[in-house]
């Protein structure tokens, strides 16, 4: 992004001599000095889209004009907010707005991959992925599950029960953490565009569309060898899912409670993995769910204007268009008092804690706290970091 350096430009005509004795002549005629003030407005955009209104350029405004905004997203990309000098910009959040010029202004549109995590909650820790590609973990670290302190280069993080994955910016794979059933065996992994972890499982989605996995295969959560045309994966407890380029999922492992039963989704943008259920946000902003509903974690029908989605281990956390948040499901440790949150531009849900991370690059916590795997209080810029 170019930042252009604050202008304020008065416009003046060069009068012929002659129109000065005219003008002598004439009292009532206007003079040099009520030409308007300009402003300069520089609007430009990160990777994964583009600003559609008033294009990508410079251009010049007189002042107190109230210029529209308005962003649009590539496939696999969102608009996450506008960023830059926004101080009059209506609301930052949204992908249509506007601003009014009363100084010269650059305005960049932010768009993050649809799928990609920087924050991700495990059974009972939270791992955040810093803008400089470094990261942090909070809570119980019996397998070493958050000595993540010398990662770099990292674009995404996923967390299973007892274990951290971080996706690298060449496409490989680092994993620390329980070992026990092979799930951090991701050395030779490579090619890879996003990854999910899963309670002693990992899975990463290829750049070809197809999935590979590790770890607990007991229930067969590991058998994606012939997946193919996918745009995003997830994993549950002992299950995992994965959403294709047309709108539809396939699903493989435990199916105990029908957790698994999502052959008849259509529309499909994204999909999340709870302990054993599963959630599936449609293209018009509403919420499909399956599984487990003792608590009811699958009532979500009537969820609307969602834009993102996240499971726990029976709780399901939904993002609304305004940046709010609501939740549904097991309330045992307030891991669902979520009401009160705003300028949040992602969430994650554990065991039984939901993260969100907010507008600024800080991140808010609620829920089970017994390991401190919600004390992301003192965070600060968490944040997406550009891919490939």
């Amino acid at each position: 992004m170019k930042l252009v350096r604050a202008s304020k430009r008065y416009h003046y005509v060069q009068i012929p001599a002659v129109f000065l004795v005219v003008a002598a002549l004439i009292p009532m005629t206007v003079g040099c000095g009520d030409y308007p003030v300009q402003y300069d407005l520089t609007i430009s955009s990160t990777q994964g889209g583009e600003v559609t209104s008033p294009g990508e350029g410079s251009f010049a405004y007189a002042e107190g004009t109230v210029v529209n905004l308005a962003a649009e997203a590539e496939d696999g990309y969102r608009f996450v907010g506008w960023t830059g000098n926004v101080d009059t910009v209506v609301n930052i959040n949204s992908v249509t707005t506007a601003v009014t010029m009363k100084g010269s202004y650059s305005i960049a549109a932010s768009f993050q991959l649809r799928y990609a995590s920087v924050v991700a909650a495990g059974s009972y820790h939270t791992v955040g992925l810093r803008a400089d590609g470094t990261v942090v973990a909070v809570g119980r670290n019996d397998y070493g599950q958050c000595d993540v302190g010398d990662w770099s280069d990292i674009v995404q993080v996923a967390a299973g029960d007892w274990h951290t994955v971080g996706l690298k910016h060449d496409g490989t794979v680092v994993a620390i953490g329980d070992i026990l059933y092979d799930q951090c065996d991701v050395g030779d992994w490579s090619g890879i565009i996003q990854i999910a972890a899963g309670a002693l499982h990992t899975v990463g989605l290829s750049d070809d569309g197809s999935a590979i996995a590790v770890g607990d295969d007991y229930l067969g959560q590991c058998n994606v060898d012939g997946w193919s045309d996918m745009v995003q994966v997830a994993a549950g407890d002992w299950h995992t899912v994965g959403l294709k380029d047309d709108g539809t999922v396939v699903a493989v492992g435990d199916n105990y409670l029908g957790q698994c039963d999502v052959g008849g989704w259509t529309d499909i943008v994204q999909v999340a993995a709870g302990g054993m259920h599963m959630v599936g946000l449609k293209q018009d902003g509403t919420v499909v769910a399956v599984g487990d509903n003792y608590l009811g974690q699958c009532d979500v029908a009537d969820w609307s204007a969602i834009i993102q989605v996240a499971a726990g281990g029976m709780h399901t956390v939904g993002l609304r268009h305004d940046s709010t948040v609501v939740a549904a499901g097991d309330r045992s440790h307030d891991q669902c008092d979520v009401d009160d949150w705003t300028n949040i531009v992602q969430v994650t849900a554990g065991f039984a804690h939901t993260v969100g991370l907010k507008d600024k690059g800080t991140a808010i916590a609620v829920g089970d706290n017994s390991y401190l795997q919600c004390s992301v209080g003192d965070w600060a810029d968490i944040g997406w970091v550009p891919a490939g």
